[in-house]
């Protein structure tokens, strides 16, 4: 996957490849970081910030490492090996110097976003989490795609595409153990068991098991739900107890069994694989191409209207159990926890997954109780 070219670089100009983008992300997320924070609602607009500017980045550098066969050149003075351990390995090394551009770009929105926010965060913590979380992801990325290296040259871009959408998948079910190797986590016990275990009973939402996820000084209260249907995993973050009460937490709860029911994750997943195969048929002229450039873009569109639909559908999931102004507070309440200005649009936006927040308490306390 990452050796793709027959003659990588030297290893001096694979590592001035590495060092000039991470500059570049570093002058990107240095001047991002320095916009954002003059923008109103800024927590918002930073997560718009990694999201949009400094993620696709880190993919534009990882599509270099790649197709100048980065980890090649940088395993040159090695011994030799045999060539699959040898494209595993340059796998790795790609992926690292990718997260390694990633966390250059990301490090001067640390101090911005602790201010924002008015957290007690280290920068030198929060760097050390983002890179265990960098290596952690490249190893799992490696092994995911170790398969992969088996494929010849002469192989189907499209049946690449393909095998690479169902190890996503794979991987995707497997993120109820992912995540605990990743993140540091842990088994509720005593009285915080007995109370997730009535938040979930009063929200509605059936999970196998629990995790708490050690947010430290990072003061995130979320919650996730993972795993195929007849594993789900329930993670929450050690803030989220502490800075809700029950009723707003059995609210925010009852908003994620709405996300399972409405099937919100899967929408998302699935319009992604099928705009990705799409593109990936039409680019390397496999079948008709603007036909199937039409179908990339149509599922997008579609896929993205449908999950905004499931998304206001799991709201209302939510207000059937614990009633619309409890979950129009709790959605206020989240806003305020995270110091986010909740968004409001006249026209939404085609493609966006989301429904805006403020959009969302407001629909939830204009409309009638059914």
């Amino acid at each position: 996957m990452a050796a793709l070219q027959t003659t990588p670089p030297s290893v001096s100009v694979a590592i001035a490849a590495l060092v000039g983008l991470a500059i570049v992300g570093g002058l990107l997320g240095a001047t991002g970081s320095a916009v954002v924070r003059r923008l109103g609602n800024p927590v918002g607009k930073y997560r718009l910030l990694y999201a949009a500017v400094l993620f696709p980045y880190t993919l534009l550098a990882y599509a270099v490492f790649a197709l100048t066969g980065f980890g090649a050149a940088v395993l040159t003075p090695l011994p030799a090996a045999p060539g699959i351990v040898t494209g595993v390995l340059a796998d790795f090394v790609t992926f690292l110097a990718a997260g390694c551009v990633w966390i250059v770009s990301y490090l001067p929105t640390v101090r911005g976003i602790r201010d924002v926010r008015d957290v007690d965060l280290a920068t030198s913590t929060s760097i050390w989490k983002m890179t265990r979380y960098v290596i952690g992801v490249s190893a799992l990325l490696t092994v995911v795609l170790a398969p992969l290296q088996v494929l010849t040259i002469e192989s189907s871009p499209l049946v690449l595409a393909v095998g690479i959408a169902a190890l996503l998948v794979g991987m995707l079910y497997a993120a109820p153990w992912v995540i605990a190797v990743l993140r540091s986590t842990s088994k509720p016990t005593g009285d915080t068991a007995d109370r997730v275990a009535r938040l979930c009973d009063r929200a509605g939402l059936t999970v196998r098991d629990v995790r708490l996820l050690d947010t430290e000084n990072e003061e995130r209260a979320e919650t996730l739900v993972r795993g195929p249907p007849t594993y789900r995993r329930l993670f929450v973050t050690s803030t989220f107890l502490d800075a809700f009460d029950d009723e707003t937490a059995a609210a925010l709860l009852a908003i994620e069994a709405g996300k399972l029911r409405t099937h919100v994750f899967e929408i998302r997943v699935g319009t992604v694989l099928v705009a990705g195969i799409s593109l990936t048929a039409s680019v390397s002229g496999i079948g008709p191409r603007w036909p199937l450039l039409g179908l990339a873009l149509g599922s997008i569109v579609v896929g993205f209207w449908l999950a905004r639909r499931q998304i206001r559908a799991a709201d209302e999931y939510a207000a059937e159990q614990v009633g619309r102004v409890t979950v129009a507070d709790a959605l206020s309440e989240y806003a305020d926890a995270h110091t986010l200005e909740p968004t409001r649009r006249r026209i939404p936006n085609p493609l966006s997954v989301k429904v805006a927040l403020g959009d969302r308490i407001d629909r939830l306390r204009t409309a009638p109780d059914s």
